[in-house]
C-alpha cells in the first residue's frame, strides 16, 4: 500500500518556484546561495582586497525569490542597495562534483537582483555578526523567468547591465567575475551536497547604490528575459 500522507498541524507553505520563459512549467527552488565579493571592482568599492581569495556564500532564503515584477521597499532600514545579479538554477547536484563536470548539473540561467539593507548589514559587519539581516528579507531577491541551459547555453561572457530610471548604474562582464561558474559549483558541494533546485547567485559588478521609492530598475543581459522591477 502507498504510504499515508502526513497531517500538518498547520497548512503547509507553498513550494518556493520559479517561471520558465515561454513554458507554463515551473522550476521549484530547493536552496539559494549568493556568493559574495566576486567581481573585482565591486570588492574595491566595498573596501575590501580584490585578490582570488577563497570564495565565501551566505544564503538568502527560497521564499525571498519575487517574480512579481515590485519590490516594496523594507521596514527597519533606510539604506537599501541593488545588486545585480546572474542566477545559475541546478537540474541536479551531488558531492565533491569536479569543476569538468559542474556545468552539467546546470538546468538554467536568470537574471536577479540580490536586494540589500545596507545599513543592516553594516552593522551587522562591525559586530562580527552574520548578515542575514541584511540580506534575508521578503521579497529580498527579485528574479526573471528562467532561460533553459539547453536553449541559451552556458554564458562565459557578455555584458550584464542594470539601469536605474533610464541611466546606467552597473555595468560589468561574466568574464570579470573572479570565480567562474564551475569553480562555484565545485567548491559549494565540497561542503554541501548540491541537489535539483538549488540556486546561486554569482555576484555584482561595481556600481551599487541605493533604491528609493519610485524608482525602476530594469536588468539586461543577450539571451535572458530581462528583470524590471519597480520599487514601491
Amino acid at each position: 500500500m502507498p504510504a499515508s500522507q502526513p497531517e500538518y498541524v498547520i497548512a503547509p507553505p507553498p513550494q518556493a518556484a520559479l517561471p520558465i520563459a515561454g513554458s507554463a512549467a515551473v522550476f521549484p527552488v530547493r536552496r539559494v546561495y549568493c556568493i559574495g565579493r566576486n567581481y573585482a571592482a565591486h570588492a574595491i568599492e566595498m573596501g575590501h582586497d580584490p585578490d582570488r581569495e577563497p570564495p565565501f556564500f551566505f544564503q538568502k532564503t527560497p521564499d525571498s525569490l519575487d517574480t512579481s515584477g515590485r519590490f516594496p521597499y523594507p521596514v527597519m532600514s533606510n539604506d537599501v542597495h541593488h545588486e545585480a545579479e546572474l542566477l545559475v538554477a541546478l537540474g541536479k547536484g551531488g558531492r565533491n562534483i569536479a569543476q569538468e563536470d559542474a556545468l552539467d548539473h546546470v538546468w538554467g540561467y536568470a537574471l536577479a537582483l540580490d536586494m540589500t539593507r545596507r545599513d543592516l548589514q553594516g552593522i551587522a559587519k562591525k559586530a562580527g555578526r552574520p548578515w542575514e539581516i541584511g540580506k534575508s528579507f521578503e521579497h529580498a531577491a527579485p528574479v526573471a523567468p528562467l532561460t533553459p541551459a539547453s536553449t541559451l547555453g552556458h554564458p562565459e561572457a557578455g555584458e550584464l547591465t542594470l539601469m536605474v530610471n533610464g541611466e546606467p548604474r552597473q555595468q560589468g562582464d561574466l568574464n570579470q567575475m573572479i570565480w567562474k561558474i564551475p569553480e562555484m559549483i565545485a567548491h559549494l558541494s565540497q561542503y554541501y551536497t548540491l541537489a535539483a533546485g538549488d540556486v546561486i547567485l554569482t555576484g555584482t559588478p561595481s556600481g551599487v547604490g541605493p533604491v528609493v521609492p519610485g524608482d525602476r530598475l530594469e536588468l539586461t543581459y543577450e539571451g535572458l528575459t530581462p528583470l524590471v522591477v519597480q520599487v514601491t
